[in-house]
């Protein structure tokens, strides 16, 4: 079978990775990919958004599965497109995508159907909602309601800072019309991880639970970024919070999407606030995470394709994920001056040194290009940089030894991913 894997990213690269591991695949495609992607797919110069693109090239090249990473693509329904074509597509519909394409609809669906969720209040007018916050006077999370790249969420400590994310979102629409109307919502404090599970439109089956960290630098401060790193499994998720987990936010929300005619085909990725013991939702998205999915294939035990095709057919049957016993650690290697102003086209080296320095890692490309026979940064996040072993404490150390393995000018990197579970924090 032909897998085609939508997508430029480090997730579309560890996903490509694993799908061509498989032996019931003939060839994996990649659209666009990256120079890493290149080493495990075809790469084919098609963006994410050309949906007529997308579809002419999964018929012309009888593809089997198309596999859409990213959120943009699965909230414009390119899942629908191909669908309406005769290809099967791992990923929601857009009626489902829109869980994660408006927060307001999120929001009102976790009310509606009894997810936790914090308390929160609509706005579409920037007058209003700098008022509420002025009366509320406490600390409060500001959402931009559309997609915004993983940067439209602000946890503001104050009311100035409350204020200023209003403006920006609402007064100078610095992610367009995705910040029209905003969400504010109370501010819970707990330990955030992040949840995956794949469905088919009727049953589901979990993976496992990962930690991402979103601020750029160590100890949780400077700005929110895309995720500088993750790990799995986070011990905070017990097998009794995990058990609240489905029947508290997986299992409600997929009842509900199918009460409201939108059901859920793909993989639904729950962020999730552990509050005391307790589940607490955040948001729902409607791919897999990133860099939590090149934890959770590092950790992934067996051949990934039967899982994607069953759910993309409605009929997971009894398939069942397998992890492994042990543990993985991702490192995001991002470049300079990310995220506010990134700088691209730096040499990258090290990367043929990284066996030696830390046998068993995997680098996972995302903004990068080939430039003859340099390779260099053309994103934000160039590379993510991941390990597996037995504990925690093993796994990062593996992990960092390729990341300093690895060189460009401006470098950044965070030292203390998965700090929570590592005994040397």
């Amino acid at each position: 079978m032909k897998v085609l894997v939508v997508g430029n990213g480090a997730r579309e690269h560890a996903l490509a990775w694993r799908i061509s591991e498989s032996p019931l695949v003939s060839e994996v495609l990649c659209a666009p990919g990256n120079a890493g992607t290149s080493t495990v797919a075809t790469n084919v110069a098609i963006e994410v958004g050309d949906r007529v693109g997308l579809v002419k090239l999964a018929k012309e090249r009888a593809v089997g599965l198309v596999v859409v990473g990213p959120e943009g693509p699965l909230v414009a329904g390119l899942v629908d497109a191909l669908e309406a074509a005769g290809i099967p597509a791992f990923g929601p519909s857009r009626a489902a995508a829109e869980l994660e394409g408006s927060k307001v609809l999120a929001k009102e669906l976790m009310a509606k159907y009894g997810v936790p969720t914090a308390a929160f209040r609509v706005f579409d007018d920037a007058d209003e909602a700098t008022a509420y916050v002025r009366e509320c006077a406490r600390p409060l999370v500001v959402k931009a309601d559309g997609l915004a790249a993983g940067k439209g969420v602000v946890v503001a400590g104050d009311v100035a800072e409350a204020v200023e994310a209003i403006d920006a979102m609402m007064r100078e629409r610095v992610f367009g019309d995705a910040g029209r109307r905003v969400v504010i919502e109370e501010l819970l404090l707990g330990e955030e991880v992040s949840y995956h599970v794949i469905a088919d439109g009727s049953r589901y089956v979990a993976l496992a639970a990962a930690q991402d960290h979103k601020r750029l630098s160590d100890g949780d401060r400077g700005p929110n970024t895309g995720g500088m790193g993750a790990y799995s499994p986070p011990p905070v998720v017990t097998a009794e919070v995990e058990q609240k987990i489905l029947k508290r936010v997986i299992e409600p929300m997929l009842d509900g999407l199918r009460a409201e005619g939108r059901t859920f085909r793909g993989v639904l990725f729950a962020g999730v606030m552990v509050v005391d013991g307790e589940p607490w939702t955040l948001e729902y998205n409607v791919r897999f995470g990133d860099p939590e999915c090149e934890a959770l294939m590092a950790r992934f035990d067996g051949d990934l394709l039967p899982l994607l095709l069953g759910a993309a057919r409605g009929d997971l049957g009894g398939i069942t994920p397998r992890f492994g016993a042990g543990a993985a650690l991702c490192v995001v290697l991002a470049a300079a001056g990310y995220p506010v102003r990134v700088r691209t086209g730096d040499v990258i080296s090290g990367l043929e040194g990284v066996a030696a320095a830390a046998p068993g890692a995997r680098v996972f490309h995302a903004g990068t290009k080939r430039d003859g026979e340099l390779l260099r940064t053309s994103g934000g996040r160039v590379l993510t940089v991941c390990a597996g072993a037995a504990t925690i404490d093993a796994a990062a150390e593996l992990a960092y030894r390729a990341a300093d393995a690895v060189m460009f000018d401006g470098k950044q990197l965070r030292r203390d991913i998965g700090w929570r579970a590592r005994s040397s924090e």
